[in-house]
């Protein structure tokens, strides 16, 4: 037995008990007579001391070895610390030491295995199994597979059942590059690992199994952001004989299970907001309503006038900064740069400042008079004290730009509360939307979305209306689950895809099975998936994902702990049938 108890469950109530424990050097302090160890194992930390007088000569001198991360077992007596410790759980307690074994020596770490650690985010990566040991990535381990318990818990009482789909499929188009895997025995053919289970969980629905949900990974080979990484998880999910009430109200009800369960907070219904209604008040389709700021547009009351700017945009349009008057000249100055960088793309911006008695200040003052700058403040909500920005031109990109400054403005104003939680229900997306490049439409979701049926005949005239049976769930400004009611007929899967551009050829190819599996009394059926390491890190107060992912990649994809990708030797080509240019 290498320890009768954990590092983090002694108390004064263990006083006198000989006790066995087993962990991690954090630390030693040595004074010549007395050394103190901090040892440390996954439930927290607690104080050795070896005291010259009443350890054992051998054991006092093994223990002047020890060194940070020594892997090591000691057997000895509670006693009570002389300078307890408030803070730590074990605070009130010591270990006298009576035997000590060192089961592994360890070289010096490459950073400090602390809280507070003097470690940069590349070299923890490269020796991600030290990070782990320190609290704040081992707390968010944790966390996660609290969450996940949480999650088959609430499903399983739903009369969920959890079945596992494959990893290795064929390359469909579901929005992303595939990640492809050559296959040895079938020369010149290669698998794909899944974007999503999608086809597989329609086709659990057609094999009768009703509810069906999976903790899964999916893989997507995409240009990375700072917060995505290539592999991912979801939680994803399917019913069959649903309509979209029923599926926002289960996975509503799995949200407020979260919240109650892990935070302690109970929150009512979920407000619902239509795609055209989020895009209107906050440029983009996953709003964060922990705050306002919504946009105010300024067309009917700024277009009036000889500013040609305003005059020759789609869109102008405001929001209302609250107490930003009192923001310096150099302050708007900075905020004017911040929207000029290449990702945000605005060429200018303009403001006007609130003024107390009613009195307006602004950039565009030798255009507009106080009557006007008055009707902006209506417009977007400004009260006395307030900052209005006013940006324009394209109508989408406009928002999208007004948004970001938004989103900017909200964290600068620490309005972004990490502990406040905020969903809400986006609905009536769009079902295609136009490509540039490709010139043509594309899924909104994915291909099986089905449209509203009242907007089916619309296909065939105004595609950009077609309104999609799907929606998403959004928190604090995060998409965290999306899901839609599916085509379950072949025939309308076959005008989806016809256009979507697939010849019938094509369609048949790439969903061939799909569509025969529809001929076979599909019942009607939809779903919903989870981004769940995004869901854990919001539920965690976090923005990153990472820390809540074991062994996560760089934002170039690359593991730099084991090198990932690399190259294969030329016998693995060769058995693959693959030749490198």
């Amino acid at each position: 037995m290498y320890r009768s108890h954990n590092c983090g469950e002694l108390n004064a109530s263990h006083i006198s008990q000989e006790v066995t424990l087993a962990g991690w050097v954090q630390k030693t302090r040595n004074k010549g007579f007395l050394i103190w160890a901090d040892l440390r194992d996954r439930y927290g930390i607690t104080q050795l001391i070896f005291d010259e007088a009443r350890t054992q000569k051998e054991v006092f001198e093994l223990a002047a070895t020890l060194g940070r991360e020594f892997v090591i077992q000691v057997k000895g007596t509670v006693i009570e610390r002389e300078s307890k410790n408030p803070n730590m759980a074990t605070g009130e307690i010591e270990i006298l030491v009576k035997e000590l074994t060192i089961l592994n020596a360890s070289q010096i770490p490459p950073f400090t295995i602390e809280d507070e650690t003097d470690g940069g985010e590349d070299i923890r990566m490269k020796y991600r199994y030290l990070d782990i040991r320190r609290n704040p990535v081992k707390n968010s381990l944790l966390f996660r597979h609290k969450v996940a318990m949480e999650v088959r818990n609430y499903l399983s009482g739903q009369g969920f059942i959890e079945v596992e789909t494959p990893v290795l499929i064929k390359s469909t188009p579901e929005g992303a590059r595939d990640f492809v895997v050559p296959s040895r025995m079938n020369e010149g053919q290669f698998y794909a690992l899944p974007q999503s289970p999608q086809t597989f969980k329609q086709l659990l629905m057609v094999g009768g199994m009703d509810k069906y949900f999976q903790i899964v990974k999916c893989f997507r080979d995409e240009d990375l952001r700072a917060d995505r990484q290539p592999e991912f998880t979801q939680i994803d999910c399917e019913m069959a004989f649903v309509e979209q009430e029923d599926i926002i109200q289960i996975f509503e009800g799995l949200t407020r299970h979260l919240l109650k369960e892990l935070k302690g907070i109970e929150v009512g219904a979920f407000p619902r907001m239509t795609y055209d209604e989020a895009m209107k008040k906050y440029g983009n389709d996953k709003p964060d309503i922990r705050f306002g700021m919504e946009f105010g547009e300024l067309n009917e009351v700024a277009q009036h006038k000889d500013f040609g700017v305003f005059n020759s945009s789609e869109l102008v349009v405001g929001i209302a900064v609250p107490g930003g008057a009192a923001y310096t000249r150099k302050e708007i100055d900075g905020l004017i740069d911040w929207v000029k960088r290449p990702q945000v793309g605005a060429s200018g911006m303009v403001y006007v400042k609130c003024e107390e008695g009613g009195i307006y200040k602004s950039s565009v003052d030798k255009f507009y008079d106080q009557e006007d700058l008055k009707k902006w403040a209506e417009a977007t909500g400004a009260k006395e004290g307030d900052l209005i920005l006013v940006l324009s031109g394209d109508e989408f990109k406009t928002r999208t730009r007004l948004s970001a400054l938004r989103m900017e403005l909200a964290t600068r104003l620490g309005l972004r509360k990490p502990e406040e939680f905020a969903p809400l229900w986006v609905v009536d997306f769009p079902l295609l939307e136009w490509d540039e490049e490709t010139e043509r439409f594309h899924a909104m979701h994915h291909p099986f979305t089905s449209p509203k049926p009242n907007d089916i005949p619309l296909l065939e005239t105004e595609p950009a209306k077609v309104r999609a049976n799907a929606y998403d769930l959004v928190l604090n400004g995060n998409e965290i689950g999306g899901g839609s009611i599916r085509i379950h007929d072949k025939a309308t899967q076959q005008l989806m895809f016809k256009y979507l551009g697939f010849t019938e050829e094509q369609a048949k190819a790439q969903f061939g099975f799909l569509m025969d599996a529809f001929q076979y009394g599909a019942p009607p059926h939809g779903g919903l998936a989870f981004g769940f390491d995004r869901l854990v890190a919001i539920l965690g107060g976090q923005e990153t994902i990472r820390d809540f992912i074991a062994f996560p990649k760089n934002n170039s994809g690359r593991d730099v702990m084991i090198d990932a990708p690399s190259t294969i030797d030329d016998a693995q080509l060769k058995e693959l049938h693959i030749q490198l240019k």
